[in-house]
């Protein structure tokens, strides 16, 4: 073959797109199972042990366990197994960083959607949750799935939190209104990260409810306070330094948006300055592909998608924002904040 000849084109990704489901689902029901709690309790614990302890046969077990270490998730230890430093961290319940809940909610209530991702298609309309029956996603007030929704998102949001910190100056005696702030994982991380900041979060009443515990337990009620509301009915609270939209905008549909950003813009003082954190879509829309996947993802979840920074720019300018600015990073839920001042 010369240099000039092309390259073979590979099956592999579209083998690996296909076997995303497997991935998925070998993760899912690994945690369900409680295998890596299990596994911290028993290190070294043989497939056949742990087929005893979840009183299944072996084979499955015994499948289902190299699966966990092909990816990562178990390592070998001698005839046994255990967990890696990777799922020690972010797999068992109760740890600072557990990641579990994002699994749950993402299995939950994300997959059966995504698998009548056609009908969403067809139908323009979430697949996830009942969309003629409800509202919205946020208005199911059952306590089993607000639970579950917010532990997930607060999985994938406090290290978010942690890398928004980083690339925000929020020093000197600052007022935040976190909007949409249910969970209070970002109000929570920012809060250790800056001690003289102050910070409201605005969200749905019985979100409020919900999130007041975890700010009690993580010891800040004395910073962070709330208000209830509706911020498509409901004023915000005004003379805010800094209002923060954290994975907001992109549930909400083109004209919802712009409503949420003009009220943010009054609840600022003047010289404010607007956050938005988001997985932003490249301005030439082809990727990059957590903000696309993302994006589908609202598909079938909200009438909303994810958004460019070009498009944010535009709105924020046509809102009465200057000086906007995208800083990017890495991180689970955002690759960037698009950062806008209020005039003084």
């Amino acid at each position: 073959m010369t240099s000039t000849e092309e390259q073979p084109v590979s099956v592999m990704p579209i083998m690996n797109m296909v076997y995303g489901l497997w991935v998925s689902q070998t993760l899912v029901t690994a945690h369900e199972r409680d295998l890596f709690g299990r596994f911290a309790a028993r290190p070294g614990m043989t497939p056949a042990e742990l087929a005893g302890l979840l009183d299944l046969e072996e084979r499955p077990v015994e499948q289902l366990v190299t699966a966990c270490a092909a990816l990562g998730l178990l390592q070998r230890d001698g005839e046994g197994y255990r967990n890696t430093p990777m799922t020690t961290r972010y797999l068992l319940r109760g740890g600072e960083d557990y990641a579990g809940g994002w699994v749950e909610i993402v299995s939950r209530h994300d997959y059966p959607g995504w698998l009548r991702l056609d009908e969403a298609l067809r139908t323009n309309r979430p697949t996830a949750w009942d969309s003629e029956r409800r509202d919205s996603l946020f208005d199911d007030e059952n306590p089993v799935v607000v639970e579950s929704f917010w532990e997930g998102m607060s999985a994938i949001s406090r290290p978010t939190a942690r890398t928004l910190a980083q690339a925000v100056d929020l020093s000197g005696d600052l007022s935040l209104l976190d909007v949409g702030g249910g969970g209070g994982a970002y109000a929570i991380e920012l809060s250790r990260a800056y001690p003289s900041l102050r910070t409201t979060v605005f969200d749905l009443p019985f979100v409020c409810d919900l999130t007041q515990k975890k700010v009690e337990q993580a010891g800040f009620a004395d910073r962070i306070s709330f208000a209830g509301g509706d911020f498509f009915s409901d004023p915000l609270p005004t003379g805010q330094d800094a209002v923060l939209l954290s994975m907001i905008l992109h549930d909400w549909d083109v004209d919802q948006c712009r409503k949420i950003l003009r009220s943010c813009y009054d609840a600022l003082a003047p010289g404010g300055r607007l956050l938005i954190s988001e997985l932003l879509v490249a301005d030439t829309k082809d990727g990059p592909l957590d903000a696309t996947l993302m994006s589908l993802s609202m598909l079938v979840e909200t009438f909303g998608r994810n958004y460019t920074g070009a498009e944010y720019r535009e709105w924020l300018l046509e809102t009465g924002f200057a000086e906007v600015e995208i800083r990017r990073f890495d991180a689970p839920a955002a690759n960037g904040v698009v950062i806008a001042r209020k005039p003084g």
